[in-house]
């Protein structure tokens, strides 16, 4: 039987900036999503790439005496690093340097220009260079001038640019959106939007004068003018499958079945992209999966505050899983989220050290201690997949996580209750003892065998670590904690105990 193709992406960073938390949030969603498809035996596209073009680049470039291709040539390997670092399953990294993603961009534009949608007009009004955004006079007046996120005043620029008529197909995505064809997750960010658009799109700039913004995809047939951000960036989440050339690869994928965003970016995401979807004929994304923004101790995370949190901070102490689980379970999936150390500490030590890791050692031990490591052939563990499944399929990763949680304390409980050491003491004079304990240790092996499954998509070391210990049905005499006890932002307790 063929595998069902399933297609996830994320959104492209600009790739003079450091990856930092929102991406890495872009990147574990869209893993999570992507193993779990994988687990239902579906054969998955999973994309990563970064934005090569713009004035941002030019200019830094320029400030390194580099050319632009050979400064972005040094730094797009950063996101390829944190794609790493962070055990993220992806099977595609596209550059919007890349040759074959500038001639398909040239060909969608020559796609729209035939179509009617793309037309040459004047624009006066407010640019930031750092958004790499024009802004309307009202927003302008509203900040007084001065871009809020970069804190620098907005150019007046007086241009000549060719623009895309998205205004034509406000009512269609309208539609898209209200009936669900195209769904926007959370519901909420849904109707944020459509109010947004509440009187329809306006048509957007696709180019800006060669002389304005000289590093870019050049403009088919009129070489004074080069791509503007939005056209050349949204394409990458086809030509990066193959579009238009590689006809059976792009159209075995496409459409995405989800489309991993951060909240500040879902207009252009919801707006423009299916505007050009529309206008080259090709169908929707299934799904808009929004995330929030991640604070730190409530407090928005700035260079300037030097409260910014990221894998490195993280990671080479405590470990990619633990990283991956608090962002995954701490953080919601659909809304904003909060990080201190206090709270990462607390999660590390007491729901992965504490209530997984020592469950999977104690559980393993007695397994070695009572049975010479031989786990037996008692009946399997079968827990109620239900609530998990619904969570993952809702894109509700944390409550997924939660769910698994449900099951590891459920367990703990269980073993606390029919207490195997007392069982194994009784097994010289009761003959039944030791029929019992072998279904007790088979049930805990099977039910961790069973979490090591619904963890898969989150936290994959672990997931294998747990079935190396109990998928053989004999347990390795060698066993090292899954989470070692780390105490290095908040007190030990262990240490206040040993003082008193």
């Amino acid at each position: 039987m063929t595998k069902q193709h399933a297609y996830i992406t994320t959104a492209i960073p600009y790739v003079n900036g450091l990856p930092h938390i929102g991406h890495a949030m872009d990147y574990m969603l869209a893993d999570v999503w992507a193993r779990y498809a994988r687990q239902n035996d579906r054969e998955v596209r999973f994309q990563t790439g970064v934005d090569e073009h713009g004035n941002k680049i030019a200019a830094k470039a320029a400030e390194n005496n580099l050319t632009p291709q050979a400064y972005v040539d040094q730094l797009y390997e950063n996101f390829k690093k944190m794609i790493a670092e962070l055990n993220i399953s992806s099977t595609d990294f596209i550059r919007t340097t890349d040759a074959h993603h500038c001639e398909a961009v040239q060909y969608i534009w020559r796609q729209l220009a035939a179509g009617g949608y793309i037309y040459k007009g004047s624009y006066e009004g407010w640019y930031c260079q750092g958004c790499e955004a024009f802004v309307t006079d009202t927003e302008a007046a509203e900040n007084n001038g001065v871009c809020p996120d970069h804190k620098t005043p907005y150019q007046r620029l007086s241009e000549e640019n060719y623009y895309f008529k998205t205004s034509a197909f406000s009512d269609k995505i309208r539609e898209a959106i209200e009936s669900g064809r195209m769904k926007i997750v959370p519901e909420f960010r849904k109707k944020e939007f459509l109010a947004l658009i509440g009187n329809g799109l306006q048509d957007v700039s696709v180019s800006r004068p060669r002389k304005n913004l000289s590093w870019g995809v050049a403009v088919p047939d009129d070489d004074s003018q080069v791509m503007y951000v939005w056209l050349d960036a949204l394409s990458n989440y086809i030509t990066v499958i193959g579009y238009p050339d590689r006809t059976e690869e792009w159209q075995s994928f496409w459409p995405a079945d989800v489309q991993v965003v951060g909240k500040d970016i879902l207009r252009f995401h919801a707006g423009i992209w299916p505007a050009m979807l529309m206008a080259l004929d090709l169908p929707l994304p299934k799904v808009l999966l929004v995330h929030g923004f991640i604070n730190v101790n409530g407090a928005k995370m700035s260079k300037s505050l030097g409260n910014g949190v990221g894998p490195s901070d993280i990671v080479p102490h405590y470990g990619v899983d633990a990283f991956r689980y608090y962002f995954l379970r701490h953080v919601p999936t659909q809304e904003d989220g909060d990080f201190t150390w206090e709270k990462f500490e607390a999660a590390y030590n007491g729901e992965l050290g504490n209530d997984l890791g020592n469950l999977v050692q104690r559980v393993a031990k007695m397994v070695l201690s009572y049975q010479a490591g031989v786990i037996g052939d008692a009946p399997q563990a079968e827990h109620d997949m239900g609530p998990y499944r619904a969570a993952m399929e809702s894109f509700n990763f944390d409550r997924a996580l939660a769910e698994v949680w449900q099951t590891i304390r459920s367990l703990n409980q269980y073993i606390e209750r029919v207490q195997p050491w007392q069982v194994a003491k009784k097994r010289d004079k009761d003959p039944e003892a030791e029929v019992h304990l072998s279904e007790i240790l088979a049930y805990a092996c099977g039910t961790l065998l069973q979490v090591a499954d619904m963890l898969t998509p989150f936290l994959p070391q672990t997931a294998d670590n747990i079935r190396g210990l109990f998928a053989s049905g004999v347990v390795p005499q060698e066993l090292a904690p899954l989470f070692p006890r780390i105490y290095i932002h908040t007190p030990d307790p262990r240490g206040a105990k040993q003082a008193s």
